[in-house]
């Protein structure tokens, strides 16, 4: 490959975590999507983050570390949180915590709250590049603010270009919907929904409330995220003269399918793939097809809803 991306061999790996230890950006897979990956623990890297996607100060970033001993460092966790720690990381849950006195967070990662939120990804790309940086890396997903997150490589430098210093390309990403966000700074939340179920984390601690107040405590949480340029109509039969039909289950008029057979969890995995690739000038809306809520239908409701919100208004940046 050519340019800022790079297939994600052992060397580019290297290259990647000496850039980020140097506060440059670099983007790399992880199971759920592609980060943007900053150097926590620098004022100026997380700066630099936030200008390059345009994401507003307020919406706090999830820090990436390699392993449960490198995130109790940065918060404190009581046995909630070491259950499930131990039960689903690595993986596409991300835990919101106090945060600890010695944390080497900069307060910038957290928006100036006295929580963090933390995640052990599930990618060997993404394992092998936060184990030789050495130190916690805050990752949102590579793209515009607000906008449709990337599951390919090609996605991360349609969106930022030369706004990132290295593009790791390890492939599509095989969840493909960001993280479930669960609090645990009192009783037990849920955040935002993601590629882990909530039925899974309810097994392990207990029923979760859901977010209270207005004060965003991890990302995701903003009314209008996740938006193609075009807009979005959902739970809809068919689609209009002029709009791509995004189909689920069963139908053969369907521009692109989520899941012919139905499948939740492959639709989850085609879902931002698919927006993108029909999000372009010959049609003048993307219509999709009901969505079950269960499973992986409660974070791919939670998206469509959300990249919906401004349709028919102009377009606000979220992080």
């Amino acid at each position: 490959m050519s340019g800022l991306t790079t297939d994600a061999t052992p060397d580019a790996i290297a290259r990647g975590a000496a850039l980020l230890r140097d506060g440059r950006l670099v983007a790399f897979p992880t199971e759920t999507v592609y980060g943007l990956g900053a150097d926590a623990t620098s004022e100026a890297a997380v700066a630099a983050l936030f200008a390059a996607k345009g994401r507003p100060a307020n919406n706090p970033l999830i820090a990436h570390v390699a392993d449960i001993d490198a995130a109790r460092d940065e918060a404190l966790f009581d046995d909630r949180a070491e259950r499930l720690a131990r039960r689903f990381w690595p993986g596409p849950l991300t835990l919101v915590l106090p945060r600890s006195e010695n944390s080497t967070l900069v307060p910038q990662v957290s928006a100036g709250l006295t929580t963090v939120a933390l995640r052990v990804p599930d990618h060997p790309v993404a394992a092998a590049l936060l184990r030789q940086a050495g130190r916690p890396i805050a990752a949102p997903s590579a793209n515009p603010s607000g906008r449709l997150s990337p599951t390919t490589a090609a996605h991360v430098s349609d969106g930022l270009g030369d706004r990132v210093a290295l593009v790791l390309d390890g492939g599509p990403c095989p969840v493909g919907l960001e993280s479930t966000v669960i609090g645990l700074a009192g009783e037990a939340r849920l955040l935002r929904p993601g590629g882990l179920s909530r039925a899974d984390i309810e097994a392990e601690i207990g029923p979760l409330a859901a977010p209270e107040g207005d004060v965003l405590i991890a990302p995701g949480m903003t009314t209008s995220h996740y938006a193609p340029t075009l807009p979005l109509r959902l739970n809809v039969d068919q689609a209009r003269d002029g709009e791509a039909l995004l189909g689920f289950g069963s139908c053969p008029e369907a521009t692109l399918n989520l899941s012919p057979t139905g499948d939740l969890d492959e639709a989850a995995a085609n879902l931002y793939a698919m927006l993108h690739a029909l999000d372009r000038a010959e049609f003048s809306a993307i219509a999709v097809m009901a969505i079950p809520g269960a499973g992986a239908g409660l974070a791919i409701n939670d998206r469509l809803r959300r990249g919906a919100a401004d349709t028919d208004q102009p377009k606000q940046a979220h992080g």
